[in-house]
């Protein structure tokens, strides 16, 4: 009598790590969105909530309705208006310090090869180390250098904001409270480019050699 044996199923099969982790794209499709609203709030304080902009609106408007006011009058509904705004950038402010705080924690949990630092450090050793395709390890170090520096740039926006937040508080540096506004709007414009750059990188990856970016970002590659 022939026995059948049944087929042994190795049942100690593991699927490839991710390229990126869960942690890692929640953090940036977060943070993406948060940096649009704080960007949003700024751009609508400076142009259709400026006081030039709105206090001729809010007493155009009220004229029609057969209320005239003064322009002080229209100026204090204007700046009423406007700190409502300068809230919810506060508020994007905490949230954006939260997820920088989250970053640099999941940096030290991240998987050896997903870590920034040994991406930069790889890229740099890639660099000095091969003579053959420099120009593509140029750029993959330029590429980690730059996000380096965004980090960076978060955190300085990240202190700098929640200085101002809590200005009341730290009353002893109010002398410096300029400076640090001008600080933290010049960041702003840096993470702008940043953002301009980035976009224009993946639109053009995803047109070449680095297609599925974006789709490696949603399901972790």
């Amino acid at each position: 009598m022939v026995l059948i044996e049944p087929i042994k199923k190795d049942r100690h099969f593991t699927s490839p790590a991710k390229k990126y982790s869960a942690p890692f794209r929640f953090w940036h499709w977060v943070n993406m969105c948060v940096i649009g609203g704080s960007l949003i709030t700024v751009l609508l304080n400076s142009t259709l909530i400026d006081q030039q902009n709105i206090n001729p609106l809010i007493k155009d408007e009220l004229k029609n309705k057969g209320i005239t006011i003064t322009e002080q009058q229209a100026g204090s509904v204007g700046h009423a208006l406007e700190d409502k705004v300068w809230e919810i950038h506060t508020y994007f402010g905490y949230i954006l310090a939260a997820l920088l705080v989250f970053r640099l924690i999941l940096e030290f949990y991240q998987l050896a090869d997903q870590k920034l630092i040994r991406k930069l450090k790889d890229a740099y050793a890639q660099f000095h180390a091969t003579k053959k395709n420099r120009e593509l390890a140029r750029h993959e170090l330029l590429v980690k250098a730059i996000y380096a520096a965004f980090y960076i740039l978060l955190l300085i926006m990240a202190l700098t904001g929640l200085f101002l937040a809590f200005e009341d508080l730290l009353a002893p540096f109010k002398s410096i409270r300029h400076s640090i506004k001008e600080v933290h709007g010049f960041c702003m414009y840096l993470i702008l480019a940043f953002v301009a750059v980035h976009l224009a990188g993946v639109f053009l990856a995803e047109r070449n050699k680095g297609k599925g970016i974006v789709s490696d970002m949603i399901n972790g590659g």
